[in-house]
């Protein structure tokens, strides 16, 4: 075990090294780029009249480097989620790099003002080099990321992960781990309180071996070499907790907990001051006075240009639509939205006109669907008109989906919490859409997702869906849209 240990650790800290050398390529890469775009292609307020040879520049290649790597290292960036998005990346080194530039200028004016290394100061060079080194350090980052993932793929480098837990949660853990390999992770098994207590309905799902109860943790990470346990017993109470906690502390195994009802609800965490005494706050809304104000305008912005350039496309549609089977080209139907008020939806038709008549839940292969239909269920297109939802006020164009109202008098009697989703808007697409929870999927799993867009929205957020949206359907990898 401890060379296997040791074979993981080296290669960990491989992949920082090549990390951060892919960074220093990149930014010395664009800073290079920047002295010739500055030659070439000069701003109209910094004119170039001879310009110096690049050797000059090199001290303040190696500050402006510098400068920026050691900010790159004190906010983490070497230290990032392996889950995390192409977005998120792409977000972070933008705002990362532009603060490390500015750091970097104001140490290099300090530096070398007044010095033997005095030049003419290079504002082109600088303006450029910030601009270049957003592009040339996300795209060095990503081929890097490439290279991390074909070796995950094929088995380099992954770490071991034994799942306390054979419910529900464990079991769609389980199953996210399995269909994302490039995340480095290898699921050995799983482990649960008690066998004796097991039944087969619990162990249909698993798909990964029972290695034992709880009581033999220590046995088993020293056995199956694990790296990483993950505990999916959000019932658990705190002594059990602590109890599993204290039985995976083997030497550097991770150690994550799926949390509890109140973890979800507590997303949001506030901590306020009543004379003294600490209260939680636990239902402060993050999308509340000009934040609410800020996003109609972009659903209004988005949904107007949206009509605008979408509409050669939409008559396109219509046409195709009613070719088919001569039926209508829209369909509305009532769905529940802000508050729990109903309104009429409104999509492109990709059913048959009476469809509805052989029931109300659309599945995988579902035979009541056109065949231009299909494929506009495939790639989200159907639901482009609800664009005249939003202009009307009734849905945004990032919220939680609308459900059906039967659907809705069903799931809020029987699903906790399952109403406070429509504390905000309906949207277009939303958080568990990009998530792949959509059609005959779980509803309380997306109910997770949906609470915490609402708990946690920013303009961000927004964007960061709206991107993942495009790219899905543009990529033609809608899961579960059918």
């Amino acid at each position: 075990m401890k060379a296997r240990v040791a074979r993981s650790h080296r290669f960990k800290a491989f992949l920082q090294l090549s990390l951060i050398a892919v960074d220093i390529a990149m930014l010395v890469l664009a800073f290079g780029m920047g002295y010739s775009a500055r030659n070439n292609l000069p701003l109209p307020s910094l004119p170039v009249s001879d310009p110096p040879p690049f050797e000059r520049y090199f001290p303040i290649l190696m500050i402006h480097t510098v400068t920026i790597m050691t900010f790159f290292y004190f906010t983490r960036m070497y230290h990032m989620k392996r889950a995390i998005s192409r977005i998120d990346v792409g977000y972070t080194i933008a705002q990362n790099v532009s603060i490390g530039t500015f750091l970097a200028i104001a140490v290099e004016t300090l530096a070398l003002k007044n010095s033997g290394l005095d030049l003419d100061y290079p504002r082109g060079v600088l303006v450029y080099a910030w601009l270049f080194s957003i592009v040339t350090v996300i795209t060095g980052r990503e081929l890097h990321r490439q290279v991390v993932v074909r070796l995950r793929k094929v088995g380099i480098g992954r770490d071991r992960v034994l799942v306390v837990g054979v419910n529900q949660i464990a079991q769609s853990i389980i199953g996210q781990i399995q269909r994302s390999p490039q995340f480095g992770f290898e699921v050995v098994g799983a482990v649960d309180r008690s066998l004796a207590e097991l039944d087969e309905e619990k162990l249909s799902g698993l798909h990964i071996p029972l290695l034992g109860e709880v009581n033999e943790l220590p046995n088993l990470i020293d056995t199956f070499q694990i790296d990483e346990v993950i505990i999916a017993l959000p019932d658990a109470t705190r002594h059990e907790l602590m109890e599993i906690i204290s039985l995976s502390q083997r030497g550097t195994v991770d150690i994550k907990i799926f949390p509890d009802n109140f973890s979800f609800i507590t997303s949001g965490l506030t901590v306020d001051d009543l004379g003294g005494m600490p209260l939680l706050g636990v239902r402060d809304i993050a999308l509340r006075g000009w934040k609410l104000s800020l996003k109609r305008v972009v659903d209004i912005v988005g949904a107007f240009l949206g009509l605008v350039f979408l509409s050669p496309l939409f008559l396109i549609t219509a046409v195709l639509i009613y070719l088919s089977d001569r039926g209508p080209v829209f369909f509305t139907q009532e769905r529940v939205g802000l508050d729990g008020r109903p309104f009429q939806m409104i999509k492109f038709r990709t059913m048959r006109i009476d469809a509805e008549k052989y029931g109300q839940w659309t599945t995988k292969d579902d035979p009541r669907k056109t065949r231009i239909g299909s494929f506009m269920r495939k790639t989200n297109w159907d639901e482009m008109p609800n664009l005249i939802n939003v202009i009307y006020g009734q849905m945004s164009l990032v919220g939680p989906r609308p459900e059906q109202l039967q659907f809705v008098q069903e799931f809020r009697h029987t699903i906790p919490r399952y109403m406070e989703r429509h504390r905000e808007k309906a949207g277009m697409t939303g958080w568990a859409q990009v998530n792949g929870l959509r059609g005959d999927t779980s509803i309380e799993e997306r109910l997770k997702y949906d609470l915490y867009y609402v708990e946690n929205w920013s303009i961000w957020f927004d964007i960061k869906i709206i991107l993942r949206t495009a790219a899905q359907t543009v990529l033609f990898r809608n899961r579960n849209a059918y």
